[in-house]
């Protein structure tokens, strides 16, 4: 079945995509990105070495020539640390598909919406291609649209915590009025949650802790392979609705008396 995810006017056949952090090694950071069939991978630029050639880098085992590298800019908390961070990353040849993170608060890493719109706005103007966390907020998420972002990454809880999409009907509403890609960014912890993202209608799911967290991070990353196939493919099949009462299996009609 030929079903890709477009984002940025290119194709992916993987709706997942995986981060680089808090793994044991690079070289386990590139096995769990295979186990999990990610075709994109999202690196902290202030955080991960991409530019120093000097030190052990990222791009030595996840290589452009096998996976898009998406920057993204955590640890910024102002629009300005944000912007600076993508020309970061820019100039050290990694692209300019970005994930725009500007943090509000230390404590919940909730995104400052307003410093969001603010530095994607510039970002937009500079020829990036723009991905923006945010809040699952349909506002929000229709501003940072109108404002030229590539895609909308609402968050389904709080980066980290693993508690899943904690309001559906949100995310439904964003989907409903979305323009642009819908990508489920931050909170998923199980299989079961990146199932449901997908079964949603969202057009991909982006992790990091779930699989790098995980006891056995290269088995959860196939986990999830599977569970965003399976979501995916719930979505499209078109699921029956919800009944309060029992539908007997087999008709009624005909039968011998």
């Amino acid at each position: 079945m030929h079903d890709p995810f477009v984002l940025a006017g290119r194709e992916y056949r993987s709706r997942l995509i995986t981060g680089s952090g808090k793994y044991a090694s690079f070289a386990q950071t590139r096995e769990a990105a295979e186990a999990a069939g990610a075709e994109i991978v999202t690196v902290a630029v202030r955080r991960v070495n991409i530019t120093d050639p000097g030190k052990e880098n990222l791009l030595d085992h996840l290589t452009p020539d096998r996976f898009t590298i998406l920057p993204n800019t955590a640890g910024c908390f102002t629009a300005e640390d944000a912007i600076r961070t993508c020309r970061l990353a820019r100039e050290a040849g990694v692209g300019t598909l970005v994930k725009l993170e500007v943090i509000g608060d230390e404590k919940t890493l909730f995104p400052d919406v307003p410093a969001t719109i603010d530095a994607a706005r510039v970002l937009v103007k500079e020829g990036f291609q723009v991905l923006p966390y945010v809040t699952d907020d349909p506002v929000a998420c229709k501003r940072l649209a109108e404002v030229g972002c590539a895609a909308v990454m609402p968050l389904a809880a709080p980066i980290g915590s693993g508690l899943g999409i904690r309001n559906a009907f949100n995310l439904r509403i964003i989907l409903e009025q979305s323009r642009v890609p819908v990508i489920v960014d931050a909170g998923v912890g199980t299989a079961s949650h990146a199932a449901e993202a997908l079964e949603l209608g969202c057009d991909a799911v982006l992790m990091n802790t779930a699989i790098a967290g995980a006891r056995d991070p290269i088995l959860m990353a196939e986990a999830m392979r599977l569970a965003v196939d399976a979501g995916r493919k719930a979505f499209l099949a078109g699921r029956i609705p919800p009944r309060l009462y029992a539908t007997a299996s087999s008709p009624l009609d005909g039968l011998i008396r």
